[in-house]
């Protein structure tokens, strides 16, 4: 089949003649008819087949068939994008498929002045090829109206979802009229792209040429498994053996586009980054050079995955696997356009094995291991899919048993202990009531922190004595103290022997002690001292501390007056002022 046989115009065949297009792809094929009839389309295919001229020259044939309106021209078609890359090259197979027409179109974006924009719109424009963010800042501003569209095309619907648009395509849809041929066009067709469709289209006519997520069979695909402190060593080395005129790098992240193409530069290879926070004036002298021989590489993250319609490009590599595997579909996509044939490296480290086996998975077949490289001890099961299987199929039998016996394994808790507490079925709370009742009888509990609670501060506490007389009974029962972490204090000393007074008693650290008192006191202080624990010795320095602190303040409390005392108190005369001396007069002084 030609152009001819899909009863285009005569100025659109002559301009697609001047392309040096004579047969057309089958997304035309079977686009293209349907488009000229008016009916709406739900067009799925793969980056590469010819999508953009499926619905352009139909439109165009469309508009230039209708009268021209009198006055300002308004807008009759609008075709939404999701990068501002892909809008430009949109507007460019505008430019060249109208040439011979007097329709007008136009072009905006973000990322540049709009002030160029804005006067292209008001000279009035039929086509209008925009991005949701700046489409809809100048209908904020009163520069666009949708009101007489006639045409709508949303393209690379997949990717408009991904990039988190389609909250700016909820709010464009209100605003265009009700009655209008809608055109879907979208790479992949997951649940959520359906739903979108269904919503927007009615009876559509539905065009899938190939699977979704498919890969052109032009295109040679190779792995390499290089650690990823590598790869930029791969990259130099592979950019160096290939006679590859132009080579098309992706990237993941911003960030390491801009770090490879600083790594390449120094290794002699010339090249430049593009991706979203460069300028706009930056990504087209990068695209422009590329296009152009200038600029051998171009790295580029995935804004540049979509759309970008680069003749004849002979190498693509994927420095860094995408974590969406369609992604990987319109990277390689880039290449083998056209029925050319083209080529596509990937590097593969050890932590991308998982991306590589979801990829494998979307385009339904391995990727090819390039036998030209090494390959890693870690890599020899990656590119054995038969022994992996069976690894992982040992792995999870193996982590099963060890489940199973974690399950018939006691857990620690409410299990019989040997001394008869945390008895099976026991919970925490019994096992905790169970260490009270036992403390209020005079024993300790020999069950680990662990197995009763978070300390046995609050188990052992006693609850109907007071602390004083349960210090003293445990003393004088036991006569030394209890080292399993319990809360006890230290065995009580006579009256007559104790030197410290009672808490509180003003002015009794200062009373003086005896010889003979201080001399029988010595050796039970001693024996005192070393059958203390040291967490106890620690807490009765610290009680003797805060006494010290109480009594001290008590004193400067009774020493100054009371607040009241002083606010009645009336204020001291100010002392007299001395007189003043006499003044004296000039004569009065005598020569010196």
């Amino acid at each position: 089949m030609r152009f001819q046989d899909l009863h285009l115009s005569e100025p659109l065949l002559r301009a697609v003649e001047e392309k040096g297009y004579t047969t057309p792809t089958p997304i035309q094929t079977q686009a293209i008819p349907p488009v000229l009839q008016g009916r709406d389309l739900q067009g799925c295919a793969q980056t590469g087949t010819g999508k953009t001229a499926a619905f352009t020259l139909p439109i165009l044939q469309l508009l230039a068939a209708e009268p021209a309106p009198k006055g300002r021209r308004p807008i009759r078609a609008l075709v939404l994008t999701p990068t501002r890359e892909l809008a430009i090259q949109i507007d460019e197979c505008c430019r060249d498929y109208a040439r011979y027409t007097t329709l007008r179109h136009a072009v905006i974006f973000g990322g540049v002045n709009q002030r160029p924009q804005v006067d292209a719109l008001q000279r009035g424009v039929d086509l209008l090829v925009a991005t949701p963010g700046r489409l809809l800042d100048l209908i904020g501003q009163g520069f666009v109206s949708l009101d007489r569209v006639r045409h709508f095309v949303l393209d690379e619907a997949d990717r408009m979802l991904d990039m988190g648009f389609i909250h700016d395509i909820r709010r464009i849809l209100p605003l265009l009229p009700e009655r209008k041929q809608t055109l879907f066009f979208s790479a992949t067709m997951p649940d959520s792209i359906a739903s979108l469709a269904a919503s927007l289209l009615h009876d559509p006519a539905r065009v899938t040429v190939t699977p979704p997520a498919s890969v052109v069979e032009t295109i040679g695909q190779q792995v390499r498994f290089v650690a990823k402190a590598e790869k930029s060593k791969q990259l130099v080395a592979l950019l160096n053996d290939s006679d590859a005129e132009a080579v098309l790098v992706f990237s993941r992240t911003k960030h390491g586009a801009d770090r490879l193409a600083r790594i390449l530069n120094k290794a002699g290879i010339a090249c430049s980054a593009i991706h979203g926070d460069k300028s706009q004036g930056a990504r087209e002298k990068a695209m422009n050079g590329f296009k152009s021989g200038a600029c051998r590489v171009l790295i580029a993250t995935d804004i540049a995955a979509r759309g970008i319609d680069i003749s004849e490009l002979p190498l693509v590599v994927n420095y860094e696997l995408p974590e969406v595997p369609e992604t990987y579909v319109h990277r390689i996509g880039r290449t083998g356009r056209a029925g050319c044939e083209g080529n596509a490296y990937s590097f593969c480290a050890e932590e991308e094995i998982p991306l590589l086996r979801d990829i494998e998975k979307t385009i339904g077949r391995p990727v090819p291991v390039d036998p030209a490289a090494e390959l890693p001890e870690w890599a020899a099961a990656a590119s054995a899919p038969t022994a992996r299987s069976g690894a992982a199929k040992r792995t999870a039998s193996a982590g099963a048993a060890k489940t199973e016996r974690g399950a018939t394994k006691p857990s620690g808790r409410g299990t019989a202990k040997p001394d008869g507490r945390g008895a099976a079925g026991q919970t925490d709370g019994q096992i905790k009531q169970a260490g009270r009742s036992e403390n209020n009888r005079g024993t300790t509990p020999k069950a680990n922190r662990g197995e009763i609670g978070q300390s046995g501060r609050s188990e052992n506490r006693p609850s109907a004595r007071t602390a004083k007389s349960a210090r003293s009974e445990a003393a004088a029962r036991t006569g030394q103290n209890d080292r399993t972490g319990s809360r006890q204090a230290a065995p009580t000393v006579p009256a007559e022997q104790s030197a410290t007074p009672s808490r509180g008693h003003r002015g009794g650290r200062n009373r003086k002690r005896s010889g003979a008192a201080n001399a029988e006191a010595a050796p039970q202080q001693t024996a005192r001292k070393q059958d203390t624990p040291r967490k106890q010795v620690t807490r009765n320095q610290d009680t003797r501390k805060q006494d010290t602190r109480n009594q001290d303040t008590s004193r400067e409390q009774n020493a100054r007056p009371a607040r009241s005392d002083r606010k009645r108190s009336a204020p001291a005369a100010p002392a007299p002022e001395p007189a003043p001396a006499p003044k004296r007069h000039w004569w009065q002084f005598g020569r010196s």
